[in-house]
């Protein structure tokens, strides 16, 4: 990195990636584009290259621009570590922890997320908390973007730069609905079922979906909210948490179907940056979780 640079000028040039544009950074900066667009030039003219370029066809960085934003992120991300790690020596620790999670995770009494969070506002009040709801894509994308400091959920790949550290596995079991031809069905067949109309997660790869036993999905789904809407249609099957398809169970509007041919079990993770487990916020919810978890009953 060029001697001298101005840090001011990296975490706006970070603002406009993530943005992807001049205009669309503006609110998180409150900068005018014409201002953005002075920074910008500035960011280039000490760096020595063009690192974007704007036009009719968009937004898009240079083959320079992705390296230098790779290196950027890494080096903001060991600022803010840094500078909470001194916050954290002085007793003075403050500024915000954002945390990432899968939706449905407010049912599962594996994770006790409102009692860790409960107990860490208590401890550090001084901390803003941000709590996001994403994909497991997401969490982890925003984990190495340094837009999160911790995330917990199943992932189906691991991303390198990231450490994992196992929670626990959570139960999934295959549903239909009332209104479903199969709900009042029995003696059902494994192949019977396998050729039914069957709800699809975004982040599922086609091997994914093989290994539960179907060859393709007539319907794509980012959440477990979406997920339920279909299967109650009862035009579609689908595999839901157990505790969050339980109060519908108990309701007559969702059943299980073959248990012991389709079910399974995700693992789920805590999640953090490679680097990072050494920061006292941290390190506190990550031992929260950890035993909070332990205490759980399945």
């Amino acid at each position: 990195m060029t001697p001298g640079i101005d840090f001011k000028l990296l975490r706006i040039f970070a603002a406009v990636v993530r943005h992807q544009g001049f205009a669309r950074a503006q609110q998180e900066l409150n900068l005018t584009t014409s201002a953005i667009s002075t920074y910008m030039a500035q960011l280039e003219s000490d760096v020595g290259f063009t690192v974007c370029r704007r036009g009719r066809g968009g937004f898009a960085l240079t083959d320079k621009g992705e390296l230098l934003l790779s290196e950027t992120l890494r080096v903001l991300g060991e600022v803010d570590s840094f500078e909470r790690y001194t916050q954290s020596l002085k007793g003075e620790l403050g500024g915000t922890l954002t945390i990432g999670v899968l939706d449905t995770t407010v049912t599962d009494p594996a994770l006790p997320m409102a009692e860790a969070i409960g107990v860490f506002s208590s401890k550090f009040p001084g901390m803003h908390l941000n709590l996001l709801i994403r994909s497991p894509y997401e969490l982890q994308k925003g984990l190495l973007d340094n837009d999160l400091d911790i995330a917990v959920g199943f992932f189906p790949a691991k991303a390198n730069g990231l450490v994992y550290q196992p929670l626990y596995r959570e139960q999934q079991w295959l549903y239909c609905s009332d209104r479903h031809p199969c709900f009042q069905q029995r003696n059902l067949r494994a192949s019977a079922v396998s050729e039914m109309s069957v709800v699809s997660r975004s982040y599922w790869s086609q091997t994914e979906l093989s290994r539960h036993g179907f060859k393709r999905s007539v319907a794509t789904v980012e959440s477990m909210e979406a997920q339920l809407i279909l299967i109650l249609s009862g035009r579609y099957i689908g595999y839901l948490p157990e505790h969050y398809a339980q109060s519908w169970v108990e309701q007559g509007r969702l059943k299980v179907l073959l248990p012991s041919e389709f079910g399974y079990q995700s693992q789920f993770s805590l999640v953090l940056r490679r680097g990072r487990s050494r920061e006292l916020p941290l390190q506190a919810m990550r031992e929260l979780l950890q035993t909070g978890k332990r205490g759980s009953k399945r």
